[in-house]
């Protein structure tokens, strides 16, 4: 089984995926820490601070093939990071898509009006992120709106987070997925 988690910056994708390994054993990998590891051996010219976009197109094609290996090996794998594109599901055959489940975690515009200051402060629960991150609250608004109509568009799953963020529930609505 894979379990490819999306969303925007600080949706708690990567603390989900910590919650799933706990809870079902399956282990996890962050395309972020892939992204730093060929940015960092020089692989690309991109940098973190990159456009999404290009960032997707030069990740994509290699989480792709990471999760084909891994269904090939029938091995369980959680892909988390804000680098899979919404029409993933083009890159793979029926006979792959019968094991990959997806989740997208968005914030309703609620949730951040009420919760922008708990977003900001936890925004390293999991891993520690250098500096501030500038996160601007109408920015994050605007992706999160723009990914859970993407998720419509594409009739994927999106945890819609309004009211109290609990990784132990949304780990729950995933498992229910599976």
């Amino acid at each position: 089984m894979i379990i490819l988690i999306g969303g925007d910056t600080h949706t708690g994708k990567t603390l989900l995926a910590q919650k799933l390994l706990e809870r079902i054993g399956f282990p996890y990998l962050s395309i972020d820490h892939l992204k730093m590891g060929l940015i960092r051996v020089g692989l690309t010219e991109l940098t973190a601070e990159s456009d999404d976009k290009a960032l997707t197109d030069f990740l994509w094609p290699i989480v792709r093939e990471i999760i084909k290996t891994n269904i090939e090996n029938s091995q369980n794998l959680i892909v988390e990071g804000c680098y899979i594109p919404f029409d993933f599901a083009e890159s793979f055959s029926p006979e792959y898509l019968r094991v990959i489940r997806y989740v997208c975690l968005a914030f309703s515009t609620h949730y951040i009006d009420e919760h922008f200051d708990y977003i900001c402060t936890h925004e390293s629960a999991i891993e520690k992120r250098i500096g501030n991150s500038g996160l601007i609250r109408d920015e994050l608004k605007e992706a999160n709106r723009v990914n859970a109509e993407m998720c419509n568009r594409y009739s994927l799953k999106c945890l819609l987070i309004d009211n109290d963020y609990n990784a132990d529930d949304l780990a729950s609505a995933v498992e229910e997925l599976l």
